[in-house]
């Protein structure tokens, strides 16, 4: 099976209804190319949805759904149920074998709550049981983890999707982590940038040529850099994101320490990089 290196693949909400066979056919190609897969994925469009038509009332929080005890079973029938099942079947639909997943299983993601009275069921991950995630790759299934996780206390926290992919990356010392959105990754004048510093990032923020919701992502993505995760990428999920020679359509941010003692840490964005 090759290098057995591990990819993490985040699906965000917001693109969940537009992935493509396309996008899955290039997962099948890196599981082809030996290495293995985790999915981490969103639900918010389809949570907004369901709360609507409950007349259940929620409200954003510094960019994070305040989630009351109402809200949380929202969260989690949407997330551990109706998407997640979804996933699951059109990966198992392109030949990988899958089995869906929350934070809670097995405290899959250990969390604690952020802020109770700010935010209420809303969770940072603690704690990553790489142990049964790396169980099921030996066996060669794709685990697929909603972004819901608990305490010991047994207790459910909703968990913002980057932010869990991000905890999911770093225990398993992932080669990289694929953030999967509905552009092909940063884009300026209707082209992909090869290389952009975080300050020019910042730049391209205040002249609107990142938005919406673009720019958490892009921090997100920042912020999920280190040493030991030194790649993360912004691929689209209405396409492939890998063409005929084996290279990623995206946007590559990859993580570069000077070995000189006392320089600092240096980022640079690629869109050319190869698996």
């Amino acid at each position: 099976m090759g290098n057995q290196e591990t990819i993490v693949v985040k699906c965000g909400g917001s693109v969940m209804s537009q992935l493509n066979d396309s996008f899955f056919q290039s997962l099948s190609r890196l599981a082809e190319q030996g290495y293995r897969l985790v999915i981490v994925h969103g639900g918010g469009p389809d949570i907004e949805g369901i709360l609507k038509q409950l007349n259940i009332q929620s409200e954003f929080v510094n960019g994070l759904r305040k989630t009351s005890a109402e809200v949380l079973d929202v969260v989690k029938m949407v997330l551990a149920g109706k998407v997640n099942k979804q996933l699951v079947m059109s990966l198992q639909a392109c030949g990988l074998n899958s089995v869906g997943l929350s934070g809670c299983d097995g405290m899959l993601l250990e969390t604690e709550a952020i802020n109770y009275e700010e935010l209420g069921y809303v969770g940072e991950v603690v704690n990553v049981n790489d142990e049964l995630l790396h169980h099921l790759m030996e066996k060669e299934y794709v685990p697929v983890i909603s972004s819901i996780g608990a305490n010991q206390e047994g207790e459910s926290f909703n968990i913002n999707a980057d932010l869990a992919a991000g905890a999911v990356a770093q225990a398993l010392g992932a080669k990289q982590l694929l953030f999967v959105t509905d552009v092909q990754g940063i884009i300026k004048d209707g082209e992909l940038l090869d290389e952009v510093t975080p300050v020019y990032i910042e730049q391209l923020i205040k002249d609107g040529v990142i938005y919406g919701g673009m720019i958490p992502k892009v921090k997100s993505a920042i912020k999920a850099l280190s040493s030991s995760l030194p790649k993360v990428q912004i691929v689209s999920g209405k396409s492939s994101f890998m063409n005929e020679n084996g290279e990623w359509i995206g946007t590559t941010i990859q993580y570069t320490e000077d070995e000189a003692e006392g320089e600092t840490h240096e980022f640079f964005v690629s869109n050319v990089s190869t698996v």
